[in-house]
């Protein structure tokens, strides 16, 4: 498959590595920063890998659905903490992770 093939997901890993930098962003000036320490480590495991994967897709990666599968499991984990917090930002990120994990596992 061409990058081209691969736009709606490409779409949707940015949008998820955009939500989970500003969830990042956005845990760390929580009163409780302890409280969001696993939301915020998943966050930067979630935006590193949609990342990644968005790069590898553009390059058109050999490794296209072995790297879709991982990175479903990791916007999966990442939304399922972050949906644990009532933050707006926490639940936005939510929603573009589970969005990823479904395009992702389109191609995986």
């Amino acid at each position: 498959m061409s990058h081209e093939q691969y736009q709606s997901v490409i779409q949707s890993l940015h949008e998820c590595m955009e939500a989970c930098n500003h969830c990042y962003d956005s845990c760390l000036k929580e009163e409780d920063v302890k409280m969001m320490a696993e939301c915020i480590r998943l966050d930067r495991e979630c935006a590193d890998m949609c990342s990644y994967l968005e790069q590898s897709l553009v390059r058109n990666t050999p490794f296209a659905a072995e790297l879709a599968n991982v990175c479903a499991k990791i916007c999966e984990a990442c939304g399922n903490e972050c949906q644990k917090h009532n933050h707006e930002h926490c639940q936005k990120c939510a929603e573009a992770c589970f969005k990823c994990a479904d395009a992702c596992k389109s191609i995986a």
